[in-house]
């Protein structure tokens, strides 16, 4: 989820228009997660998690876009996996997510922005020699991050197989510029408050939670989420409800504050946009990002 008019699946802004006040990211390694990259006869491969929001509440509306803080979770049974299989390719080639044109694909995005960032010729030399192949597991529109959380896992592990000198913290801030969740995608935490736009990513210290998500078949918009929560909710913010929750374990925060609402301000936005969520909600569900899913402890 990002705090912007398109959250998670897409959105864009230049990294030069972000306040200079919040265009920085923690650099703290501690809680950053191992990326598990594999060399096979098939190719490299790397798999995108999922991720759930445990608290989302909007701070805010700056030049155009919704500031926002937020506790993400990564999933550890929930993911892509993105492979670069060898082939001789015309152009920059992407399998497995049929129905997206290549141009809004934000696979294709990162690699745009990498090879205008870099300059690197050899990673067009490497994509004259090898196709994407995305295996899909994460739904759609669903508050999961899945495209964001695809296209962050394609730069590390373009990173690594075109050998880039480019740093976490640099391949994050290009990052944000594809969409908000990026850098927390990038950066690899188990878990971390985020905030601003979605640039600023602390580690919290904490073990991932066993979670049961529910996806419902509603295709949540993340663009009209956030425009209604503009038109509707925008003006009821009160940055002094939630003060302190950052600092709160995410199985304290889910056991104290119990209702979804409360703890996610674009729930009520999509019960507006999409009145059937309301079939689908059930006691002691938590609703995840802009998107349909439900999610509880086991």
């Amino acid at each position: 989820m990002g705090g912007f008019e398109g959250g998670d699946e897409g959105g864009y802004w230049d990294i030069d228009t972000l306040p200079a006040s919040t265009n920085h990211v923690n650099t703290s390694k501690s809680d950053r997660r191992q990326s598990t990259i594999e060399k096979t006869d098939a190719g490299y491969s790397i798999k995108a998690h999922a991720k759930v929001n445990i608290f989302l509440k909007i701070t805010g509306h700056e030049n155009g876009y919704h500031t926002l803080l937020s506790r993400f979770m990564y999933v550890e049974d929930l993911y892509d996996t993105i492979t670069f299989v060898p082939c001789e390719c015309d152009t920059f080639t992407i399998e497995g997510c049929e129905g997206v044109p290549l141009e809004t694909n934000t696979i294709y995005k990162a690699y745009k922005a990498l090879n205008d960032h870099t300059g690197d010729l050899e990673i067009l030399d490497f994509f004259y020699k090898h196709k994407v192949v995305v295996t899909k597991r994460i739904p759609s529109q669903a508050g999961l991050g899945g495209g964001s959380s695809d296209a962050a896992a394609f730069m590390r592990l373009v990173k690594e197989v075109c050998n880039l000198l480019i740093s976490t913290e640099e391949l994050a801030k290009l990052g944000s510029t594809i969409g908000a969740d990026l850098p927390f995608f990038i950066y690899n935490y188990t878990s971390a408050n985020v905030s601003g736009f979605g640039e600023i990513v602390e580690p919290f210290e904490e073990d991932p939670l066993s979670l049961e998500l529910y996806t419902p078949q509603i295709g949540c918009d993340t663009t009209l989420v956030y425009k209604t929560f503009k038109e509707h909710l925008l003006n009821g913010i009160s940055l002094a409800s939630f003060i302190g929750w950052d600092q709160l374990d995410s199985k304290t925060l889910l056991e104290r504050i119990a209702d979804p609402i409360m703890l996610n301000d674009l729930y009520k936005a999509a019960l507006i946009a999409y009145p059937e969520l309301k079939n689908e909600a059930k006691e002691g569900w938590f609703f995840s990002g802009s998107g349909s899913t439900f999610f509880r402890l086991r």
